[in-house]
């Protein structure tokens, strides 16, 4: 909806947000001259799980907490159980066949999230333009146009969903994943039927990291400077400087590719980290204690890992990564719209180690469960496939029931980062026009979806919101309406 005051100025509200998991609006202000003044994404609904977990027992976490999200469940079933491997005493304990097939898991929720996310949510709007026709620009569009490409994005997903099935005994809210290990392994017949498609997987993959390559190229000057600004990135590494998706040591750089903290553990995250409340959102704004509120905060997610780790010890997502890193001449790439580049990197690198483990016979090994001295305080995180997660519980030892939760999913990290597409992309794009059209609208949309926020993560909502979009006269007349939903 636009509206137009007295004095000329006016208040444009995008609501909701489509192709995005969750739900959240966009206002942005302009002035009588048409300036944007303030751009704002509001997270809308209210997250209770912090709450709802106090008093549960602690070995329920895994299976209660990754009801935040049906689309990135695996993340904080995983995230949990490492918090949890904590408290139990099985930290740096987990046996071999246990850790790997968690790891199995969460390269299959990888591969397939960020499949869902480049063809189905991002795709329409790169391969037909941000203000192509909306009845076209969708997965069912993609399909039309793509045959092959997208029946390979289904496939792939599926492929994922499989992978996580027989690693957590579901595709979806699985329960595999346990306070200091796992309560299954890989049988032979589950291996196998896994095998005969993971080359299959890899060289799909390969394919859409070069249709994505192919998109970016041939708008190289247009994509890389939409929406783009500097930032601090943050990601987990492992102690070599290799990407881990699944363990590791905090890490932070700034734009220019300088360290701001490296090798940090779980365990003190408070020491680096600070979360800040604002009125207008229900979502947490984390920020680098040492820089604070205004120039702490940072970028998590693909675009942050890539830029952060030294290497990847996977050959064809390692060879990818650095054509990548030469973008920007080996130091961090700061453009919102490289995110898909190096989410499809990430989805080259999950097939590979896919297949590795598959082919590693740990996996069939029955030492799944180690125990230690109990804690009363257990923190993790991995990286989702949105970005870093934190879990970080107290409990009770004398009723194992758990009284303290903090959660910042990987979409609170990037919530600043966000806002700031949103201000930069409606100074680019919206300032000086009179005219609402919704490809202008899809402009900011096609932003935030770089990220692939998951709202849900931080809140759940029932039915669907539509969206109407008015400008307003000064008189009062209805200049243009447009309608989402």
């Amino acid at each position: 909806m636009a509206t137009v005051s007295k004095n000329g100025k006016r208040k444009l509200v995008i609501n909701p947000v489509t192709r995005v998991e969750g739900h959240g609006k966009v206002t942005i202000h302009m002035d009588e001259a048409g300036k944007v003044e303030q751009a704002r994404f509001h997270i809308i609904e209210f997250r209770g799980f912090e709450r709802f977990i106090q008093g549960r027992f602690y070995w329920e976490a895994p299976v209660v907490v990754q009801r935040l999200c049906g689309i990135c469940p695996v993340s904080h079933h995983l995230c949990a159980s490492k918090a949890m491997d904590v408290i139990v005493g099985a930290e740096g304990k987990i046996p071999p066949p246990a850790e790997k097939m968690r790891r199995l898991m969460h390269y299959g929720q990888t591969l397939q999230s960020h499949a869902l996310h480049f063809f189905h949510l991002a795709s329409p709007d790169l391969l037909f333009g941000f203000d192509s026709p909306v009845e076209k620009r969708n997965v069912l569009g993609v399909i039309a146009a793509y045959p092959e490409v997208g029946k390979k994005a289904v496939l792939m997903r599926k492929y994922g969903q499989e992978v996580i099935k027989a690693t957590s005994g579901k595709k979806i809210h699985g329960t595999s994943s346990i306070p200091g290990g796992m309560n299954k392994n890989l049988s032979i017949e589950e291996r196998d039927f896994l095998l005969k498609d993971a080359d299959t997987m890899i060289e799909w993959s390969v394919e859409g990291l070069e249709l994505c390559k192919k998109v970016v190229k041939d708008n190289m000057d247009f994509l890389l400077a939409f929406g783009s600004f500097d930032s601090n990135h943050v990601s987990i590494v492992r102690e070599d400087g290799c990407l881990d998706l699944y363990d590791g040591s905090l890490r932070a750089k700034d734009a220019e590719g300088n360290l701001i903290f490296d090798q940090v553990k779980p365990e003190d995250y408070l020491d680096y980290l600070r979360e800040e409340v604002r009125p207008w959102s229900y979502m947490k704004f984390p920020y680098i204690k040492s820089l604070g509120k205004e120039k702490g905060w940072y970028r998590v997610g693909p675009l942050a890992r890539i830029n952060n780790c030294d290497f990847i010890d996977s050959p064809l997502a390692e060879k990818e990564r650095q054509e990548f890193m030469a973008l920007g001449g080996g130091k961090p790439i700061n453009s919102t719209m490289a995110y898909h580049w190096a989410r499809m990197i990430e989805t080259l690198h999950s097939a590979e180690k896919i297949k590795e483990l598959l082919n590693d016979p740990d996996l069939q090994g029955n030492d799944l469960v180690a125990t230690g001295r109990r804690r009363e305080r257990g923190v993790a995180w991995l990286e989702a496939p949105r970005g870093t997660l934190f879990h970080h519980y107290e409990v009770n030892p004398e009723t194992d029931q758990i009284v303290l939760a903090n959660l910042i999913v990987s979409t609170t990290n990037n919530n600043e980062a966000m806002n700031r597409a949103v201000q930069v992309i409606a100074k680019q794009h919206l300032e000086g026009k009179t005219d609402i059209t919704e490809g202008l609208l899809n402009h900011i949309e096609v932003g935030i979806r770089a990220y692939d926020p998951c709202l849900s993560c931080a809140t759940h909502a029932l039915g669907q919101m539509r969206l109407q979009v008015q400008l307003v006269g000064a008189d009062g007349t209805i200049l243009d309406e447009k309608y989402h939903g």
